[in-house]
């Protein structure tokens, strides 16, 4: 077998330390996306890309559905198996499900963080039934506006002036040149103590996701820059104009074509 190359991802996949991170964050961070991830249908098949400690997972089996999760650290995984089995590790390419095997597909927090952003995508919609659901959720590396700049690529008048003409360049060569579309790259950020998006070595942002799962044969549905259940006035406020593409978050909700 030939071995494994190293990876920006080898410094989690035997860290408790960012498995006790994940299963201290509180039920509000998943609530939006645990809805959206929900199948329509009763006893529906879920996938949760990016499981951590399986607290959508959870919540969902013991809803009656059939949650499954994959995650590349073991001991997120090891932390799962005290309610389900249905979790499993995974190398952060491949999904090792056949096609068209799911109702709901999602990724909260992960398309930040693979190696193959594109490719990463097309599993996800590769895995989803026709007429499934897809959410893809993201920091908004891109963010031009707002407040909580907790990564230097989002943080300072200059950057988000860049981030600005990034976002205006991109959408110019998604009209021009889309063969030529890709996801940027960035430099992760390794320290200690690890915090949560260090790693990301993608720019993710909501423009270039609803981009990939277009190409992918998925329509998108809805785009918000809110990853969160935010007051009613508030969430119309902040996704009713393209500024939206600037704010906060990239949550991006697509159906898989026939």
């Amino acid at each position: 077998m030939t071995p494994r190359s190293p990876s920006h991802l080898d410094h989690v996949r035997n860290d408790d330390a960012y498995a006790d991170i994940l299963a201290g964050w509180d039920a509000a961070f998943y609530a939006k996306f645990t809805d959206t991830l929900r199948p329509q249908r009763p006893g529906g098949r879920l996938l949760d890309i990016g499981c951590g400690v399986g607290q959508v997972v959870a919540t969902l089996t013991r809803e009656g559905f059939e949650a499954h999760g994959v995650d590349v650290a073991a001991p997120n995984i090891d932390r799962t198996r005290t309610f389900t089995d249905r979790c499993l590790l995974y190398d952060g390419g491949h999904l090792p499900y056949p096609d068209n095997h799911f109702d709901t597909v999602g990724a909260l927090n992960v398309v930040e963080h693979v190696e193959d952003p594109e490719d990463f995508i097309r599993e996800a919609v590769r895995v989803c039934r026709p007429g499934g659901r897809i959410a893809l959720s993201s920091p908004n590396f891109l963010r031009f506006l707002g407040f909580r700049d907790y990564h230097p690529r989002m943080r300072g008048i200059g950057n988000k002036w860049r981030n600005l003409h990034a976002l205006l360049e991109r959408r110019r060569r998604m009209r021009t040149e889309p063969d030529q579309v890709r996801f940027e790259r960035m430099t992760p950020i390794i320290k200690e103590p690890f915090t949560p998006d260090d790693d990301a070595i993608v720019c993710t942002n909501s423009l270039d996701i609803a981009f990939f799962l277009r190409r992918y044969g998925s329509t998108v549905e809805r785009i918000e820059c809110t990853d969160r259940y935010v007051p009613a006035p508030l969430q119309w406020l902040f996704n009713a104009t393209p500024l939206k593409f600037g704010l906060f978050n990239a949550f991006v909700v697509a159906r898989k074509g026939n």
